[in-house]
């Protein structure tokens, strides 16, 4: 079952990213607007940028490679998903706290991959 659950999340989250990232370039997803003060933060971002790791990280997901890799990539964009529907469009928390909670069962499912990064080293002098 916990299997099947981390599966399931690495195939939802990897689809959102890809999804998302590619209609980034190709914009074929209706969209509306957003805020006038949204607006002014997405375009302080390197947008393209954005969504090159989006399509990246998402396939990466999709076909189960480099699956470590691509949550660690992917988090801080999660992060910033999360924070700008919390503060500037809370309509879009919809899609932001599923990505949040796969995510997190992504990590949780590779935690063993992330554990020697999370290690405490202290190397003598």
């Amino acid at each position: 079952m916990k299997l099947k659950i981390i599966g399931i999340s690495r195939i939802l989250l990897g689809l959102v990213f890809f999804l998302f990232g590619l209609n980034g370039f190709f914009d074929f997803l209706p969209h509306t607007p957003p805020p006038a003060e949204a607006e002014a933060f997405t375009a302080a971002y390197f947008f393209p940028f954005v969504k090159v790791i989006e399509t990246v990280c998402g396939a990466l997901l999709l076909f189960n490679r480099f699956v470590p890799l691509a949550i660690a990539v992917i988090t801080p964009v999660v992060i910033n998903i999360l924070l700008f529907h919390l503060f500037l469009d809370p309509q879009g928390l919809v899609i932001a706290i599923p990505l949040v909670a796969f995510n997190s069962l992504l990590m949780l499912g590779y935690r063993d991959a992330f554990r020697p990064m999370l290690k405490v080293k202290v190397k003598p002098m």
